[in-house]
Formats: C-alpha cells, sequence, structure tokens
C-alpha cells in the first residue's frame, strides 16, 4: 500500500471561485456570483441544473488490520463489521480486500498477508483467515462493490523471490493471472463474487524497504498484465471487472496511464480508471484526472489517501481524532468528486493500531490512517477496546447518505471557508456541507432542478457531535436557507418534485482579466464588460452554454458556435466551483490564451492548470 514501515514513501503532501445563484426567480438569476458582501445576507449558491458523474461507490480497505482483528473475540468482529458496513454505522457500498503475496521478507509482521498457493501449486483455502472474515461480513451486509487489490504477487513469480523489493517475472504473468482468476472463482463458489479486481497496487514503487508487500509493474508491463487477466477471466466466463493502475500520484496517472491503456487489446479489460491522491493535487491537477479519463473514455476513481495532517491534506505524520482532521478528509471527498469528477472514493485502511502516545489526543507520534483504533498491545494487556476519530463520522456524512447511483450536480457560489457537494438520489436531494469557518455560517442554495419541497433529515458532525440530527433548514421557492454551525460536516436531505431544470443567465468574468467572456463568430473572446448580449450565457440542464451566437462547441480546431444543441460531448460544459469550466468532450478548461487581458483576447481549450486565467467569475 502506501505508507510502507510508515515511512513517507510519497512526496510530502484556493478558495473556489463563487458561481451565484438565481434565487427564486429560477430563470434569469446571474450564471456566477462574487463573493458575498454581508454574512447575515448570503448570496444563493447555484445547484447546477446539469448533471456532473454518477456515484458508484464510498468505502474502504481491509488491509492489514484484519491479521490483528482475527485474534479478537467473535463480538468484537461483529461489532466493527456493524459500524463498516450496516445501515447505523458507515453503510460502506465498496470494501477493497487485500489478495496477500505470502509476506515473505516483509519486515512488519502485522502486516504479512498470506497468499492461497503452495509451492506444488495446490491451494490452501484455510489462510487469510482475518481478511476471509471481514470480506464475509461485507458480502452479508450486502456491500455494493466488492474489490479485491493486490500489492505483490505470490513470492514465487517474483523477480527476488520476495513480497517486496521486485517485480512480476514476464514469464510468470500468465501464472498470475490464473492465480488471481482461481481467487476470484473460489470466492464465488462460497457466495462471495468479487465485484472488480486491482492486479497491482502503487506500481511506481517496489516498497523496497519492505515495511509490507509491494511489487514494481513498470508501464510497459501493466498492459501484459491486464491482457493477461482479463483474457483470463473472459475464458472463465468471469464478471469480474478490472481496475488500474492506481498509480500513488494523480500526476504519475496522467501521465503514465495512457501510454499502457492505448496497447492494442488492452482497453477493453478495465472498467474504472483508478488512481491515488498522495501528492496532494491542487485543483488544476484533480481536473487533469478528469481530462484523462475523458480522452479514454473511462470513469475514474479515487481508491486511497490517507496521512495527512498538521493543517494540510499534505502528507505529514501526526495522529488526530479530531473534527480538524476530520475536515481535511471531507476536503479531499469534496475535491474527488466536485474537481477530478472521480465515481468513487475509497480511503485507505478502516481500522488501523498507530495511534501513538494516545487513541484519544493529538500527537506527532502516530498516523492519521485509520477511521477507528484499536491498541497495538492487545495481544499481552488483552485491550480489545475500539477508539473512534471524527474521520470515521465524517466519511459517514457521505457513505450513510450518497448512496450509489447517485447523479453529482455541482454547486457554485458557496460562502467563504464552505464546500457543498449536491447528489441526485433516487428522489431526494442529498447536500453534503463542510463548514471550515471557525464562527456559525448562513448559507443559501438554490437548486435550478427537481425542486426540494422539505428537509427530510439534517445530521452534523462536529466537534461536539457525532451524526447529531440538527435543526432541518427552510425551503421556500426551491432555495433552503440554513445556518452550518463552525468547523463541521452537515448532510441534509430534501423530498424533491418536479424534472428537467431550468437554465441559468449571466455574464462570465474572466478572474485574471476581469474581462467578460464575449461570443464571437469564432467562438469566443475576452472583452471589457458592457452588459451586451454578446456577454450574456445561459447554462442548461444538458450543459449547453449558449451565447449570442448559439451554442458554445469545442471543435476538433477549437472553440466555435453551433446554432443547434445536438447533446454531443463537444457541446456539454461542467462550472465547477472554483470557476473553471470544462469541456465535457475533452476535460479541457476554457482558458485565456497566453494570460493574456487585452480585449479580443482568444479564449481557447487548455488543459486545466489551476491558473487564474482559467476561473471565471460573475461580472
Amino acid at each position: 500500500m502506501t505508507t510502507e514501515g510508515m515511512h513517507v514513501s510519497h512526496p510530502h503532501r484556493s478558495r473556489p471561485v463563487l458561481f451565484a445563484a438565481a434565487a427564486a426567480l429560477a430563470v434569469a438569476g446571474p450564471l456566477i456570483s462574487a463573493p458575498t458582501a454581508s454574512a447575515a445576507t448570503p448570496t444563493a449558491a447555484e445547484v447546477s441544473p446539469h448533471a456532473a458523474q454518477t456515484i458508484d461507490d464510498i468505502g474502504a480497505s481491509g488491509a492489514w488490520w484484519v491479521n490483528d482483528l482475527q485474534h479478537f473475540s467473535p463480538e468484537v468482529q461483529a461489532r466493527v463489521a456493524r459500524l463498516l458496513f450496516s445501515q447505523q454505522g458507515l453503510a460502506l457500498s465498496s470494501y477493497r480486500y487485500n489478495i496477500g503475496g505470502g509476506g515473505v521478507a516483509v519486515t512488519t509482521p502485522a502486516r504479512v498477508a498470506e497468499d492461497f498457493l503452495n509451492p506444488d501449486g495446490s491451494y490452501d483455502w484455510s489462510r487469510d483467515k482475518g481478511g476471509r472474515t471481514f470480506l464475509k461480513y461485507a458480502a452479508k451486509y450486502g456491500v455494493k462493490d466488492l474489490i479485491g487489490f493486490v500489492n505483490s504477487a505470490p513470492a514465487q513469480w517474483t523477480t527476488n523471490g520476495q513480497s517486496c523489493g521486485g517485480q512480476l517475472k514476464p514469464e510468470n504473468e500468465g501464472d498470475y493471472a490464473k492465480y488471481v482468476a482461481d481467487v476470484t472463482q473460489h470466492f464465488a463458489r462460497q457466495g462471495v463474487r468479487l465485484d472488480y479486481i486491482s492486479p497491482f497496487n502503487e506500481p511506481d514503487n517496489d516498497f523496497g524497504s519492505c515495511g509490507q508487500e509491494g511489487m514494481k509493474v513498470t508501464v510497459d508491463q501493466r498492459d501484459d498484465i491486464v491482457r493477461a487477466l482479463g483474457a483470463e477471466q473472459k475464458a472463465r466466463k468471469q464478471k469480474t471487472s478490472i481496475i488500474a493502475d492506481e498509480s500513488s500520484q494523480t500526476t504519475q496517472f496522467v501521465s503514465e496511464l495512457p501510454q499502457w491503456i492505448s496497447q492494442p487489446g488492452t482497453a477493453q479489460y478495465v472498467s474504472a480508471l483508478a488512481h491515488h491522491t498522495y501528492n496532494n493535487p491542487g485543483d488544476g491537477q484533480l481536473a487533469n484526472v478528469y481530462e484523462t479519463s475523458r480522452n479514454v473514455g473511462q470513469k475514474s476513481w479515487a481508491t486511497e489517501i490517507c496521512c495527512f495532517g498538521k493543517g494540510s491534506t499534505g502528507w505529514n505524520q501526526e495522529y488526530d481524532p479530531s473534527i480538524d482532521n476530520a475536515l481535511l478528509m471531507s476536503r479531499i471527498i469534496y475535491k474527488d468528486f466536485a474537481t477530478a469528477h472521480d465515481s468513487a472514493f475509497q480511503w485507505w485502511v478502516a481500522l488501523a493500531s498507530g495511534y501513538g502516545s494516545s487513541p484519544t489526543e493529538k500527537n506527532d507520534v502516530g498516523w492519521n490512517d485509520g477511521l477507528i483504533y484499536y491498541d497495538p498491545d492487545y495481544a499481552t494487556n488483552g485491550n480489545q477496546s475500539l477508539y473512534f476519530t471524527k474521520r470515521y463520522y465524517a466519511l459517514g456524512q457521505y457513505s450513510k447518505f450518497v448512496r450509489p447511483g447517485s447523479v453529482a450536480h455541482n454547486v457554485t457560489g458557496a460562502p467563504d471557508g464552505v464546500e457543498v457537494s449536491s447528489y441526485d438520489s433516487g428522489g431526494k436531494w442529498v447536500v453534503v456541507v463542510n463548514n471550515h469557518n471557525s464562527t456559525d455560517t448562513p448559507l443559501s442554495l438554490h437548486f435550478n432542478s427537481k425542486t426540494p419541497v422539505r428537509a427530510a433529515q439534517a445530521v452534523r458532525t462536529s466537534a461536539t457531535e457525532n451524526w447529531a440530527k440538527v435543526a432541518r433548514p427552510s425551503v421556500s421557492g426551491g432555495t433552503v436557507s440554513a445556518t452550518l454551525a463552525a468547523r463541521s460536516v452537515t448532510t441534509y436531505v430534501f423530498d424533491q418534485k418536479g424534472r428537467g431544470g431550468t437554465a441559468v443567465t449571466g455574464a462570465l468574468a474572466g478572474k485574471q482579466s476581469g474581462k467578460c467572456l464575449t461570443a464571437s463568430a469564432s467562438g469566443a473572446a475576452i472583452s471589457t464588460c458592457t452588459g451586451t448580449t454578446e456577454q450574456s450565457w445561459a447554462y442548461d440542464a444538458k450543459g449547453g452554454l449558449k451565447g449570442a451566437n448559439g451554442y458554445l462547441t469545442a471543435g476538433s480546431s477549437g472553440l466555435t458556435t453551433s446554432a443547434d444543441f445536438t447533446g454531443d460531448a463537444s457541446q456539454r460544459w461542467l462550472l465547477n466551483a472554483n470557476g473553471q469550466i470544462l469541456s465535457e468532450a475533452s476535460g479541457k478548461c476554457l482558458d485565456v490564451s497566453g494570460q493574456a487581458t487585452a480585449d479580443g483576447s482568444k479564449v481557447i481549450l487548455y488543459s486545466c492548470n489551476g491558473g487564474t486565467n482559467e476561473a471565471w467569475n460573475r461580472a
């Protein structure tokens, strides 16, 4: 995995541009708003009329801790399963099961993951008792996506005969594919069907210090492994899909994944593009994940993150069970869904023992890798207590309510210090709000489709609350009004009515230039804001961005306009909370060429970089 021996195996780890509301007028409000003038009378934030991505799942990993929990009492094991998988707990909709490589040469006993393969090629299915126990629990509770992931192939097939520090020998790629397919087939016969397989994890790292399992998989070997496994599964008529490549950094994902997945016969076997975010990606890098997925024609998943802290979402050694670190986690989830437009979020380990000097107090000795903690000395002192972090409850603010199949709708124009994500979920709106401010903050939120008619639930986690039922907000004319508690994560559930959505209209000004996006015969440019019809744009439920000359279209030679809307991705756009306007065809940003500021400067499509020449405000 990631934190090999808990040493730093990754590099040490903006205020969103504010989009505005149409308020209750629904038709003629501004497209993008300026910062709120008064905390007492906030401008309404806008729930986009256009749907973004569909959410597949929210989950966590069962690596390593299951080796310890197999020695806990059956009562504690059952309690952990309820805490993770039941509706009263996190209600996780995915669970990552670690298919072990045998742990040969791994120096941390708790991270020795047993494999099932005997030297003579036969199988011992009684191994990995802890892993099998919680995988079966996940299946019993009906977790939607069961994912098998591999850190290392069985040691007999690696270049150094170990479960760490080596590579899979090319001549054994077929053997490895058959082994993984055998494991999948065995569990299916036990009534536990793995929905996805990740055949290599963080392939950019060989984990040579052997604090945990891991094998390096070079870019030119990744497609070979994917094809070998895909072909083996197809021959057996297995329905388990493949996810890849789980690079530890989004920058590697963006640069390396296109190289191997473009090899003939490879892409057909891949169902989701998996990445980790240990490089603490900025808004430009997260948007590059979306661009990569659009170019490949697949959805992306954020499949691993942990171990940030000390006030930053970057890598830091710290143990912090408080709301401070929980809000950092919530920010990461928010950005993965709202900026990278990932379809899944999967936390690293659900449980851990590395709380350092205290399970209840922040310290610099432990690690922020778990949601729930247990005593590392349980074997000698008999302590099987569980210690909860606010991260557990913060994840639940999403996982309990944002269920598989929920459709994300971008939210723009939130107050400073507030992050809002909204999901159309089976006849209801689910809204998750992170308030990073140290004071209570008013929120006004306007919906441009499927009007909210009643607040059914309001649940909050703060410094003093865990999934507390709190006062429900008022709803009037499609606008929700609420007061957000300081330093909190709140989930609102609204009943809804109606269909489709109403276009939001207004002018768009470049954050860098202060000049307005202006329709032109050749597409778009910037010019001094005058309020003319050439500077008025309408954003609708289909994702169309219509100006005076028609719908803005991402053509092969640049931006053009079209009188008719065809529904093609080249005419669909996503308006992100940070001001980015993304083409759904290419994933690229609307960008003022050369960071120019003069009237008539051309607007183009360009790979997102987080620059202010790619951010757009209300004029």
